[in-house]
C-alpha cells in the first residue's frame, strides 16, 4: 500500500475520530512541501547553485528553480536579480513520496535525536523543519558533495491552527519532544 493510499484510507479516519470532524471534507491535508536551499556562496561561486540543483533534484526526484535576491543587500554583497538559493515545490505523488520518506527514512536516521521542537508547527498548522546537512537523505553520496549544506523542508497543511496542525502530524508519524 502506498503512502497516499495508507494516508487517505487510514489517517483521514484517525483524523476523523480524534479531532471530532462530522464533514469528511473538513479534514487537514497536506498541500503541497516545499524544499529550500539558500546557497550563500553562490556571489562568489558560480558553480555552486549548479551543484545545489543537481542534489535536490537527486533528493526529491523533481527539477528545482532557481531563486534570486528580491532586494540588494551591500553588507552581504548580495546585488538584486543574482541568484542566491534553490527550491522545489512537490505536490500530489511526489509529495506523499516525499512525506513517507521524511518520517520513515530521514528523521529516525538523524544523529541525537530526540523528537522535533512543538515550535516547529506555526500557528497556521504547517510544519518547519531544518536540517543541518544534506548527506542525511540516502540519495546523496558523501564522496562526491563539493560543501555540506543545510537546507530547509516547509509542510504546507490547510489545517488553520498550531493544535489541529500538531495532532495532523502526530497522527502522520512525526515525533514530537516529549513535554
Amino acid at each position: 500500500m502506498s503512502f497516499s493510499e495508507y494516508y487517505h484510507q487510514e489517517i483521514k479516519k484517525q483524523l476523523l475520530e480524534k479531532l471530532k470532524i462530522a464533514n469528511c471534507l473538513a479534514v487537514p491535508r497536506v498541500e503541497k512541501i516545499i524544499v529550500n536551499v539558500g546557497v550563500g556562496e553562490a556571489v562568489s561561486n558560480k558553480g555552486a547553485i549548479e551543484k545545489v540543483k543537481e542534489q535536490l533534484s537527486q533528493i526529491t526526484g523533481q527539477r528545482p528553480v532557481v531563486t534570486k535576491a528580491r532586494v540588494s543587500i551591500s553588507a552581504f554583497k548580495i546585488r538584486k536579480g543574482i541568484p542566491i538559493g534553490v527550491k522545489v515545490t512537490l505536490r500530489n505523488k511526489r509529495m506523499f513520496d516525499f512525506l513517507e520518506k521524511l518520517t520513515k527514512i530521514i528523521i529516525p536516521r538523524m544523529r541525537d535525536f530526540r523528537g522535533i521542537d512543538e515550535k516547529s508547527v506555526d500557528q497556521n498548522g504547517n510544519l518547519n523543519l531544518g536540517f543541518s546537512e544534506q548527506t542525511i537523505f540516502p540519495e546523496i553520496e558523501f564522496d562526491k558533495i563539493d560543501k555540506i549544506r543545510g537546507l530547509q523542508v516547509t509542510v504546507v497543511t490547510n489545517a488553520h491552527d498550531h493544535a489541529v496542525g500538531k495532532t495532523f502530524f502526530t497522527i502522520l508519524g512525526i515525533p514530537f519532544k516529549k513535554a
